[in-house]
Formats: C-alpha cells, sequence, structure tokens
C-alpha cells in the first residue's frame, strides 16, 4: 500500500532513484504508525471477556460500552473497536477532520475544521460532553482522542465567543510556540479540554485511553487533554502569552478571563476518583522507527538524529543539508549510502501576512538552498497526517537538482521562504507530497538520503 498518491508525478524528475528510495521509506513510516493496527494487536475480545492490554473485563458484569474521540488519528481506533465489539457498543461520538473517509456503524460520526475550529466542532463538542454525562456505574467509556483535538472540539468557557476562540487559534500556530505552551493557553479556555470530559463522566465508569502522540515526549495531558489530569495551569497560559507578546492581540475577553484565572477555575488536577487507564498505542517516535526500519532492509546505513527536533522549520532544514555536505565531504557522522532521521514538531514565526506553506513544506524548501549540485542527496519534509499546516499537501521532497530546476523555471526559493509562501513553488515544482488523511497523526518526519560520491 502506498498513502502517497501522486508518486509517479514525484519520480518524474530530479534524482529518481534516491527519491523511489525516500518514498518508499516514508510509506513504510506511516504504516508503522497505523493507529488501527495498534488497536487489534491491543484489544481482543474472546467470548463475554474483553481484553485490553492487561486488562481484563468481564462484559456480562458490565453497564454500557460508549466511545468518545476526536482527533487526526481517531477514526482507525474507533474502527477497530466497531469491528471487535461491534453490537456490544450502545453509543458514541466520534469528532473527525473534514476529508476523514469512512463510516462507523455504532457511534455518531461528526466532522470539524483544523486547524481553526468552526461551528460543527462546537456543536459537536456540546454533543461529547453530554454524552459524558450520561454515564452511570459501571459502564466503560473508550475515549479516543488524539492529535488536533484542540480545533476539532472547541467548547470554549463563558464569556469568550466561538469567533474569539478562533483568533486566539490563529495567534497561537503563527507565534512560534510549541504545542506545550499552545495547549496551556488552549486547555485554560476550554470547557472541555484540560481533563473537563474525563470529570464529566461517572466517577463509577470506567475509562480506557487509547491515543495516539504528536507531541514530544509523549505527554498524556497534552496528547489526550480532555481525559486525563491537567499539569499545566493559568500561570503557564499567562506565561506563553507574555513569552509572545500576544496580551494586546488577544480578544480583550480572553486576556481578561485568563488575568482573573486562578483556583476556582483551574483545570482538574486530580481525578483519583475515577477509574482512568492510559495506553498510547502509537507513540511520537512510530513514522521514525518505521522509517529506519525500512532504510535498514533497503542496505542505507541509518542514524535517528534526533526526535526532539523543534524551532524554525526552514533552519532545522539548513542543518540537514549542511550535515549531508559534512557526510559527502568526510563520511561524518555516518557513512554514505546513509539515511539520516528526524522526528519532533517544528513551527514556523509569521510576523506579517503570509501565503501558503507549513513547517514541514519550509524544512524541505529551506534545505533545497544548501545541497544545491553537492552530490546524491533527498531531503524530505513529511506531516504524517497528510496535512502540514493549513493546506491539503502532507510536505515537500527536494533533492540535488531541486534550485537548478527552479532557476530555469524563473522560482525564487529565497523569496518565497521569505513571505512563508511555499506550496505554490512546491507544486510548480511538482515537489509537493499528496497523501490526503493517512488515518494516524505521529510527530512530523524529517528524512535525509546520501550517497557516496
Amino acid at each position: 500500500m502506498s498513502y502517497i498518491k501522486n508518486r509517479n508525478t514525484l519520480l518524474s524528475h530530479g534524482n529518481i532513484g534516491l527519491r523511489r528510495s525516500a518514498l518508499d521509506i516514508v510509506d513504510h513510516a506511516l504504516a508503522k504508525a497505523d493507529p488501527y493496527f495498534a488497536v487489534m494487536k491491543l484489544v481482543r475480545l474472546e467470548g463475554d471477556i474483553l481484553h485490553v492490554g492487561g486488562i481484563r473485563i468481564d462484559l456480562k458484569e458490565l453497564g454500557r460500552i460508549f466511545l468518545l474521540g476526536t482527533g487526526k488519528a481517531t477514526f482507525p481506533i474507533a474502527k477497530a473497536l466497531e469491528e471487535i465489539l461491534g453490537d456490544r457498543i450502545d453509543d458514541g461520538v466520534i469528532i473527525c477532520k473534514y476529508g476523514q473517509e469512512g463510516k462507523l456503524s455504532h457511534a455518531r460520526l461528526y466532522f470539524s475544521s483544523h486547524p481553526i475550529p468552526d461551528e460543527a466542532g462546537f456543536n459537536a463538542a456540546r454533543e461529547a460532553l453530554a454524552l459524558a454525562g450520561k454515564t452511570q456505574p459501571g459502564d466503560l467509556v473508550f475515549a479516543c482522542v488524539t492529535g488536533g483535538s484542540s480545533a476539532l472540539m472547541p467548547y470554549p468557557v463563558e464569556g469568550v465567543t466561538l469567533d474569539e476562540k478562533k483568533q486566539v487559534n490563529r495567534l497561537l500556530l503563527t507565534c512560534g510556540a510549541n504545542i506545550i505552551e499552545i495547549n496551556a493557553v488552549r486547555k485554560h479556555l476550554s470547557r472541555i479540554k484540560g481533563g473537563w470530559l474525563a470529570k464529566a463522566v461517572h466517577p463509577q465508569a470506567h475509562v480506557i485511553n487509547l491515543t495516539v502522540s504528536d507531541v514530544i515526549g509523549d505527554p498524556l495531558d497534552y496528547i489526550t487533554c480532555p481525559t486525563v489530569p491537567d499539569t499545566s495551569s493559568f500561570d503557564d497560559a499567562r506565561r506563553t502569552l507574555a513569552k509572545y507578546d500576544l496580551w494586546d492581540k488577544v480578544p480583550s475577553s480572553v486576556s481578561r478571563y485568563l488575568k482573573e484565572g486562578g483556583p476556582s477555575r483551574e483545570t482538574p488536577k486530580d481525578l483519583s476518583d475515577h477509574r482512568i487507564d492510559n495506553f498510547i498505542i502509537v507513540p511520537g517516535t512510530a513514522a521514525c522507527d518505521g522509517a529506519a526500519e525500512r532504510a535498514r532492509e533497503l542496505g542505507f546505513e541509518v542514524m535517528i538524529l534526533s526526535t526532539m527536533f523543534e524551532g524554525e522549520s526552514r533552519e532545522l532544514g539548513g542543518t540537514f543539508a549542511a550535515i549531508a555536505r559534512e557526510i559527502l565531504l568526510t563520511g561524518r557522522p555516518v557513512r554514505p549510502p546513509c539515511v539520516v532521521i528526524g522526528g519532533g514538531e517544528t513551527t514556523v514565526r509569521i510576523t506579517s501576512e503570509a501565503g501558503q506553506g507549513g513547517p514541514n513544506q519550509e524544512f524541505a524548501l529551506g534545505a533545497s538552498l544548501w545541497i544545491d549540485g553537492v552530490g546524491d542527496v533527498v531531503i524530505v519534509g513529511q506531516d504524517s497526517d497528510g496535512t502540514d499546516g493549513p493546506t491539503d499537501i502532507a510536505g515537500g521532497i527536494v533533492d540535488n537538482f531541486t534550485m537548478e530546476r527552479a532557476r530555469e523555471q524563473g522560482i525564487d526559493i529565497y523569496e518565497a521562504l521569505g513571505r512563508h509562501d511555499v506550496t505554490p513553488v512546491l507544486l510548480r515544482l511538482e515537489d509537493a507530497i499528496l497523501t490526503g488523511a493517512t488515518g494516524t497523526n505521529v510527530n512530523d518526519l524529517k528524512l535525509m538520503l546520501v550517497l557516496p560520491k
């Protein structure tokens, strides 16, 4: 199976042989991060006994079974649970991003907007919170919350409108803040995130979290934050706004709410009165691990440089290019033929009006500036969910011929990066990777292949 829809186009120019290996590695990386298969390994039904990891549940002694979830990797989890449990599921609310394909038979499937929330997501969030409030002692709730939930399931606090929440989201996503900083703010402006959804479930019901990590280090309250205790505070949210000079840019209602926030409004820090079991079924490093596995099978030397990259995407692209030149000249830090792998969540800081793009696209084009004619090098920036930034592009692939091809077509990559308008460039160069919704959402994949001179 290939996730890449425009493979033939991507292999019609440039360093074709090395590109073919790169796309093969990307496909394997995405398959390794598929949550459907992870659920099928973790959950099994033997007669009336349900096994979830090491947990044994006698369904004859159980109340009702519910599914609650939202996120870019949530649909495959819900689909797997439906195949395992079938008619035993009583109800569910699953919220996915527009474009997710497939249907559910035993849960209500809603669609909403990402990365900027919309009214459909707000209405679906109310349905999810209402269903949580209907749970009773002995019920079992599978919580399938994955990355993207903050936008897909918006439920702003009283006094803050959905439009104001949208404005905050835009500011946070373009200021250069990392996901920990962003979510500290978003959780404290929500009636459903930061543990509030779990709080709405009856204390004598049983919540099982099945989640996929897209956050460095796999911190539970940042990858499935509505259904676990929150470790962030109002002070953390206030520090984010101060660090990125956002106090004068956010709506007055948001500024007032966060400044006045104290213990009475704080998110739940202790849910020990609830039974909650947590399973990270796909860790954030899954795509990197899958890429390394396939690269070794193809005969490359492999180095996972880091799975914790943060910071400005374009600059990291330059760093990878510098390593490529070092490898070609000295054989350090790994001898070619080799694959250097990176993961994490890099960002793009936008200080003025920008065009179309995303962090993985900027990573790839940023790298292309420095591998112009140096030798056989291919560099890929890939968003695992299939949409890099607010675009329908999953990422970009460049090689040692990219700058030459750009010059021939009159394309100024430097200028495009300066305006953060990189999507049109990748499309013109036919170097934009298209996958559609992949059904997973782990840390981004940065990939570099180098052949010896």
